[in-house]
This record gives structure tokens, C-alpha cells and sequence, in this order.
């Protein structure tokens, strides 16, 4: 296309008109309801902390009397029942008790409720050396529960279906090796934005600085990209605008879409490179939870008989 002899931006008269392809209903919604999850477990874990705060200033009971003691009971038992959890998982004579899922419910129900109830009977102080590397193991332990959770949401869907979505969007972008035309080839310095985003972080070398990295300052990256892409994208768009006269309800909507675009691209990328650094991180944590599990489990029996006998 030319005017007055000059060559401008190839811009096919359809292209971005209408919304880019969704992508398909599960992928679309599968981090924003990851963290939906972990905004409400946040919320709850904090609101029952803040609860058993108030409650314990109350005066109502102590950690010795009838009340607190059955307290303590009650915590004690729900933290023992945590190990139902590994027992459904890795022992073979417990595989039809039940999917895993609910399961692991249940051991995220017990291991906020468990860790609550015995604040609540220590009314947040401790009298006893003993006591005191009992409370500060299971405040470990719980803190390391919530980590561990956190990674357990970002591995669950599995890097298959990560791929599956970045190369479905690929697809839908004209990004994708197979495509002859990109959706966005009117705008070459975006579509270089995206192919180097793209390299840089799912083709990365692999070792702990890159995990680290892609952790914490992917998100980051991927936003000071995007902002990039955006404002690449307006100028051409604004150009664009001008030569073919078009109204202003269609550039608004051309360059909605085409933001759209390169969003879902992007946090689709994002999500491929994060979940190996989440996986390798998950196993990381596997090594170093255990061990506080056990000294948790020997100081707890350490001040439960210490309780009894003295």
C-alpha cells in the first residue's frame, strides 16, 4: 500500500477489527483463580490469627486451666491428623480412600485451623524453654505449609498445559513458526518485542539465579514489556489512523484488541518460563519442610510429656 509514492505500514483492512480469538475458557482463568485462591487463604489464615489475638487478650482462660488444656488438645489433634495426608498419598493401602484432592483440602483445612488453636491455648506467650521450640517449630512448619502451597497451585496444571496455551496463542497471534502473517505484522518492533520476551525467558539457561529471577522479577519484565508494546503499538496505530481515515471507533477498537493480544501472548509466555522455576523450587522446598516436620513432631511430644509429668 502507498501513498503519494511512499510506502507505509502493510495493514490488512480487517485485521484487529474484531477481538482477537479467545483463549479457550479453562486457560483464561486458571491464574487469575490461582490467585483469587491464594488472596482468600491470605485473608482467612490473617483474619483467624487477628481473632484468636483478640480472644487470647480477653482473659477468659489460660494454658494451664481446664480450658486452654483442651484447647491445646484440640490443636495437638489436628496437626497429628496432618499425616494423614502422606499416608493417603505414598502408602498403597490407602489409595481407595478417598481422590487426593479432597484430601489435601482437608490437610490445608487442618494445617491453618491446627497451628490457630494452639496460639489460641498459648494465648501467644510461652512459659518454657521446651514450650517455646515446640511454638516456634510449628510456626515454621506452618509458614513453610503456606509456601508450599503457594508453589503446589503454580505445578498443579503441569507444564504440558502451559506449552499447550503458549503455542494456542502463538496460533491465534500469527506468532507461531507454521503462521505465513502475524496479526501483528503492521507492527514489526512489537512482534521483535514478543519474539525476544519469548526467547529470553522460555529459552533461558537453566539454574537457580534464572529460577530466582524469573520468580520475582518476571512479572516485573513482563509489564515494562507490555508498557513498551502498548506504546510501539499506539504510535503505529495513530499513523495508521491518519493515512486510512479511519473513525475513531474503529482505531479505539483496533487498538483494544491488538493490546489484548499482546497480553494474553505475554502472560502466556510467562507462565511457561515460571513453571519450572516453580517446580525446581517445590522440590527445594520438599527437602527443607521435612526436617522441621520432624522437630516439630519431637518438641511437641517433648512438652506434652513434659506437661503431664511436671
Amino acid at each position: 500500500m502507498t501513498v503519494r509514492g511512499e510506502a507505509i505500514f502493510d495493514f490488512p483492512d480487517t485485521a484487529l477489527v474484531s477481538e482477537p480469538p479467545k483463549v479457550r475458557q479453562g486457560q483464561a482463568r486458571a491464574p487469575a483463580k490461582t490467585l483469587s485462591k491464594d488472596i482468600v487463604v491470605y485473608l482467612t489464615i490473617a483474619a483467624l490469627v487477628g481473632l484468636s489475638w483478640q480472644v487470647s487478650r480477653m482473659g477468659w482462660f489460660k494454658a494451664g486451666d481446664d480450658t486452654g488444656y483442651w484447647i491445646g488438645v484440640a490443636g495437638g489433634v489436628m496437626m497429628l491428623l496432618l499425616f494423614s495426608y502422606p499416608l493417603r498419598k505414598h502408602f498403597r493401602f490407602a489409595r481407595n480412600w478417598g481422590r487426593v484432592k479432597w484430601w489435601f483440602l482437608v490437610h490445608m483445612v487442618l494445617g491453618v485451623g491446627g497451628p490457630t488453636l494452639i496460639l489460641l491455648h498459648s494465648t501467644f506467650h510461652v512459659g518454657s524453654l521446651n514450650a517455646a521450640v515446640a511454638m516456634y517449630s510449628m510456626i515454621v512448619v506452618a509458614l513453610s505449609g503456606v509456601v508450599g502451597r503457594f508453589l503446589y497451585a503454580r505445578v498443579n496444571r503441569g507444564l504440558h498445559s502451559e506449552r499447550a496455551t503458549l503455542q494456542d496463542m502463538q496460533v491465534r497471534a500469527g506468532l507461531d513458526e507454521a503462521e505465513a502473517r502475524s496479526r501483528l505484522a503492521f507492527a514489526p518492533k512489537v512482534e521483535e518485542l514478543l519474539a525476544k520476551f519469548e526467547q529470553n525467558e522460555v529459552h533461558a539457561q537453566t539454574n537457580w539465579l534464572t529460577y530466582l529471577r524469573q520468580v520475582f522479577w518476571l512479572p516485573i519484565h513482563q509489564w515494562l514489556v507490555y508498557r513498551q508494546c502498548a506504546s510501539q503499538l499506539r504510535q503505529v496505530l495513530l499513523t495508521l489512523a491518519k493515512q486510512e481515515r479511519w473513525h475513531k471507533r474503529d482505531y479505539i477498537a483496533r487498538k483494544k484488541n491488538a493490546n489484548k493480544l499482546i497480553d494474553q501472548y505475554l502472560n502466556a509466555v510467562a507462565r511457561v518460563a515460571q513453571f519450572k522455576a516453580y517446580e525446581r523450587l517445590f522440590s527445594l522446598w520438599h527437602v527443607a519442610h521435612i526436617p522441621f516436620v520432624y522437630l516439630l513432631v519431637i518438641s511437641a511430644v517433648v512438652h506434652v510429656v513434659a506437661v503431664h509429668a511436671y
